[in-house]
């Protein structure tokens, strides 16, 4: 008997977890989160190269948690979710900025701020009275909440970012690399730093809308960090950036279809194993004497 009941408990958890009875009428209904999806795979592509070179993946976590409480305040208010996000992680960004202008004192202002931000985020969800779904989207992701609104508005943000990191891209990925030496020649590094976080909030924003709030660093750090495993140039670093991402956001998109649970799943799952793929691949291709970790060569950007 308890034999029988378990299989039938691990037949219903499975059917959860991806069936493709339905496939073709729920594909129907996920065309605007595909849009959305490609769009942020794109973004965070680009972006995560710059994360990962000046080392801050724990700022993202932090912006995430203080988008995450902006979206809950205007979930609250019955406002715009992506307007109220867009204001906690441009907040962040400012405070991040003002509060640890030096380097060392980076995380320690992120670690001040990020309980604060989840803390607060908690306590509007707790006094929403609206749909538990929408709740629980903003921490684990949404898979059929991007309306037409919500899909423009997201556009919007991505071209921002993408027109930012094109005009920025040579001199941010300099002072990336080497701040000393592309200060001694005369890039602004200082300048670039704030302006940097300001793009990274908006990137931030656009992520927690489709994979929540608690998992942002599966698109914006993790194909960055996959692609420095397999090359070390900084002209194809970003390109395979954009593709893993882009296989990511896509391809669990795709596979949360089938399920009746988030997104995040799926996207972080698959995310890990190109990480995992990719680790592979560069510890069979490198000789014994070569370091394990590649580093785009600052010689050809300047």
């Amino acid at each position: 008997m308890s034999t029988a009941v378990s299989s039938t408990a691990s037949a219903i958890a499975w059917d959860k977890v991806i069936d493709f009875s339905d496939y073709g009428e729920l594909l129907a209904l996920v065309h605007n989160s595909l849009w959305a999806g490609a769009l942020l795979g794109l973004v965070g592509g680009l972006i995560g190269m710059f994360i990962v070179a000046r080392d801050l993946p724990f700022a993202v976590h932090g912006i995430a948690e203080l988008s995450f409480a902006g979206g809950a305040a205007a979930l609250l208010l019955g406002v715009n979710v992506v307007a109220g996000s867009l204001v906690g992680s441009v907040l962040a960004a400012v405070l991040f900025g003002v509060l640890g202008a030096r380097a060392r004192e980076h995380n320690s202002a992120i670690g001040v701020l990020m309980p604060f931000g989840l803390g607060l985020g908690v306590l509007f969800l707790a006094l929403y009275q609206g749909r538990a779904a929408n709740k629980f989207g903003l921490l684990t992701g949404q898979i059929v909440a991007v309306d037409n609104p919500q899909l423009f508005s997201l556009a919007v943000i991505a071209a921002v970012v993408v027109v930012a990191l094109a005009l920025l891209w040579r001199p941010l990925l300099f002072a990336s690399l080497d701040p000393d030496v592309a200060a001694a020649r005369g890039v602004p590094v200082r300048a670039l730093s704030p302006v940097f976080m300001l793009v990274l909030g908006l990137s931030v924003a656009m992520s927690v809308q489709i994979v929540g709030a608690l998992l942002v660093l599966a698109l914006l750090v993790t194909p960055a960090a996959a692609a420095m495993r397999v090359s070390a140039s900084p002209f194809v670093v970003p390109v395979l950036s954009t593709v893993f991402a882009l296989v990511a956001m896509v391809g669990g998109l795709l596979l949360a279809v089938g399920s009746s649970i988030p997104i995040s799943p799926y996207v972080t799952t698959v995310s890990f194993v190109i990480y995992l793929v990719c680790r592979l691949v560069a510890r069979l291709r490198r000789p014994a004497d070569r370091p394990e970790t590649p580093r785009p060569v600052v010689a050809e950007i300047v």
